[in-house]
């Protein structure tokens, strides 16, 4: 191991150590936990540390998040035996994967509190698949890519089954697992598909190897099928969305945010990773399986989620439309610009899954859980700040001016029209129209209609002012979106030169 190794993979190691030791320190250090009157006990764990493995995790966190933000400007390299690759859109994507793991904890703190949830296992387990979401993120080989997705996916797993009183919870996590498996056995039997054609696990290897035209063509395009069909099970979109709207309703909120948020950027990445930096030569096999799952997505999340009333199962169908939004920007595939707007779309989105899921928390408490539309009727009477917050996620989702969704939208829409697809971009406006039906109902519901119930705001003041603060910024960054626009394009163009 080299000088510039250990620079290379000094966070992931950080994160690895800490976790660790965090593990081991929960058992030692006693903390006083006072029986809360009417909340569930959990006769299986007695919390214990866990207030100082929040308060270090946080720590962590930040260390991370300023630590890859302050590399940004640095060049691109490989490391580890070209296993690992340090380049600036892995650096931009870690910053964001540790903002959005620190906002979900912090958010999540008194709904785990109120079910008995909040143990130090939530926070190790959400810190072992956020350095899974690094591996991932910075795979430079086939064997780093999958070895990411498993340690990203197995601590979820356990996370959604983590409320083992529920049987929804239950019935989730086994679910999410059986599927899982069966969606990285697709991947890797794509990828051995990829290593028995090319003799090698190397990207870049297998980059030259796949442009050279002797190559079998036949077995390297069904090989690819099932590489799609992987990728397609992990972001979620239609077909291989079954297991989205189940776990994410069986799942307690703060682990559906756990994986409605993170875990898409890193997602973003493999599919960056795998069908940009290595099989760009077989743009003519996957560009139209990507045209299919995009615009299946976008009709069928769009049209199915405006028959649920169970607001967790809605998101879950507008993510899927949303994957298919970030589909679309990589189908200009010889435009950085494409890229960096697909790029920016997921980051503003994973943002604004932040809020919307924190809003759903706020306003839980203990034996109540807000997750139907009925939950927020007359909201806007009884908290106005609060319809305001939901009402900014709900126009950012839909894509209304002048919040970043809508700029978001747009930077893909002007890709597509660039690249000369007109009728697939007008074909995702009309499923943006549709889709705002569902989103504005939310609105109505909260603006117009009469309280039906007592509603009542948990959370700690740090939490309720991190939620106005993400609030702000899905609408700052709306009114200007240039500053993070020109930091996505900037990371995509140097690593693709880099590349």
């Amino acid at each position: 191991m080299q000088a510039f190794d250990l620079y290379a993979i000094l966070p992931e190691l950080v994160l690895l150590i800490t976790t660790c030791l965090l593990l081991v320190a929960s058992v030692y250090v006693r903390e006083r936990q006072p029986a809360t009157p009417g909340v569930e006990q959990d006769i299986f764990h007695t919390p214990r540390g866990v207030g100082f493995v929040y308060f270090f995790a946080l720590l962590l966190l930040a260390y991370l998040f300023f630590a890859f933000f302050g590399r940004l400007g640095d060049v691109s390299l490989l490391a580890m035996n070209g296993m690992f690759q340090s380049d600036p859109l892995s650096n931009l994507l870690k910053a964001c994967s540790c903002a959005a793991i620190f906002v979900t904890l912090v958010y999540s703190k008194q709904y785990l509190k109120d079910r008995s949830l909040f143990r130090p296992d939530f926070i190790v387990l959400a810190l072992l698949a956020l350095l899974g979401q690094f591996v991932l993120i910075s795979g430079a080989n086939l064997l780093t890519l999958y070895l990411g997705l498993e340690l990203m996916a197995l601590p979820t797993y356990a996370l959604v089954a983590m409320r083992h009183s529920s049987e929804k919870s239950v019935e989730a996590g086994i679910k999410y697992f059986i599927l899982g498996a069966l969606a990285s056995g697709f991947l890797l039997y794509g990828m051995s598909m990829l290593y028995g054609i090319t003799g090698s696990l190397d990207l870049l290897e297998i980059f030259k190897t796949v442009a050279d035209p002797r190559v079998n063509h036949l077995v390297m395009a069904f090989g690819l099928v099932f590489i799609v069909a992987g990728l397609a099970f992990k972001l979620g979109v239609v077909p291989f969305h079954m297991w989205v709207p189940d776990v994410y309703q069986g799942a307690p909120t703060a682990v559906t945010l756990m994986i409605a948020g993170a875990p898409k950027l890193a997602a973003f990445a493999l599919l960056f990773r795998l069908l940009v930096n290595t099989l760009l030569p077989l743009l003519g096999d996957w560009q139209p399986m990507l045209v299919l799952l995009a615009l299946l997505s976008l009709v069928v999340g769009n049209v199915t989620a405006i028959a649920q009333t169970n607001l967790k199962r809605m998101l879950a169908y507008s993510a899927i439309a949303q994957m298919g939004f970030v589909i679309l920007g990589m189908l200009s595939v010889f435009d950085d610009h494409a890229f960096s707007a697909s790029l920016f779309y997921v980051v503003t989105y994973v943002m604004t899954t932040l809020g919307s899921f924190g809003l759903l928390m706020v306003l839980s408490r203990h034996g109540y859980d807000c997750e139907t539309l009925e939950s927020l009727k007359g909201l806007n009477k009884k908290h106005p700040w609060y319809a305001f917050i939901g009402l900014v996620m709900m126009f950012s989702l839909a894509g209304i001016p002048p919040t970043v969704g809508f700029a978001a939208k747009l930077g893909v829409l002007e890709a597509l029209v660039d690249a000369e697809h007109t009728f697939i971009a007008l074909i995702a406006v009309i499923a943006s129209l549709i889709g705002a039906f569902y989103y504005l109902r939310v609105v109505k519901v909260m603006y117009f209609d009469e309280p039906t119930h007592e509603i009542t705001v948990t959370g700690s003041g740090f939490a309720r002012a991190l939620l106005g603060l993400n609030a702000i910024l899905v609408l700052v960054i709306g009114m200007f979106p240039a500053t993070l626009m020109t930091m996505c394009l900037d990371a995509m163009r140097r690593t693709l030169l880099g590349s």
